[in-house]
């Protein structure tokens, strides 16, 4: 699927439940910062990893080719919302917490 950058996607954060309208054209932070849901980050250039959360459903991509995330992280869809682009309808683990 290509990126939209026009699109409006729901991403819910959980286990607390949150949620937010994210648009293509954000990333998952910055469209969460929008719906003023606060999310843990620090460095918003996807090396400190403060922010990573897992994705539970749907998709996301990342807007820098390799995010500080491990092969192993990555298979098991780990995203750094700070650098990371929604594709779809999100349901998010975390931040912070593996599913």
């Amino acid at each position: 699927m290509s990126h939209a950058p026009d699109a409006c996607y729901q991403v819910r954060v959980e286990p607390a439940g949150l949620a937010f309208d994210a648009e293509g054209a954000l990333t998952v932070l910055e469209a969460a910062e929008m719906g003023r849901v606060e999310l843990p980050s620090s460095c918003r250039n996807g090396t400190c990893r403060t922010c990573i959360g897992w994705v539970e459903d749907g998709r996301a991509r990342h807007g820098i080719e390799w995010p500080g995330l491990l092969p192993e992280e990555k298979a098991q869809g780990a995203v750094l919302p700070c650098v990371a682009y929604p594709e779809s309808d999100l349901r998010l683990g975390g931040p912070g917490l593996k599913p």
